[in-house]
């Protein structure tokens, strides 16, 4: 499970360096793929592949599940890990996710989010935690 927020930079050549707490459990290689709020994801292959598995299970017929599984599949990438312990991320997603120098971890349980430092910044911002938590009750989650 990922926990924990790391900051790094990106070069300019697009090569990331990813935390060594998170190397230790994805390994050598890995899959990048265009996340949601303008961020990217990040899973272990083993979790890529339940996930994978899901998006292959929505019924064809259905225009917006024909959407979600393009969305994540297409922008998918594997990626490999060098002796320095960084990724390529490859041009089309630094694009979509404004990766450019500062980039913010997050680790969330069975997933990673890459963001740009800006982005998070303003995405943490506007959380409202006390807001969300209401609503998470009405999905079963109470603390």
């Amino acid at each position: 499970m990922f926990k924990g927020r790391y900051n790094h930079t990106i070069d300019p050549k697009g090569r990331l360096s990813i935390p060594s707490k998170y190397r230790e459990i994805l390994g050598d290689e890995f899959v990048l793929s265009k996340g949601m709020d303008g961020c990217l994801f990040v899973y272990a292959n083993a979790e890529w592949d339940a996930f994978e598995a899901k998006l292959s299970s929505l019924p064809l017929i259905n225009e917006d599940a024909r959407k979600f599984a393009r969305f994540f599949l297409s922008g998918a990438q594997t990626v490999t890990v060098d002796k320095q312990g960084r990724i390529l991320v490859p041009q089309d997603l630094r694009d979509f996710a404004g990766l450019e120098k500062d980039v913010v971890f997050a680790g969330l349980g069975s997933r990673i989010e890459v963001w740009s430092a800006d982005k998070w910044k303003t995405n943490d911002e506007q959380i409202d935690i006390n807001a969300i938590s209401r609503g998470m009750a009405d999905l079963g989650l109470t603390i």
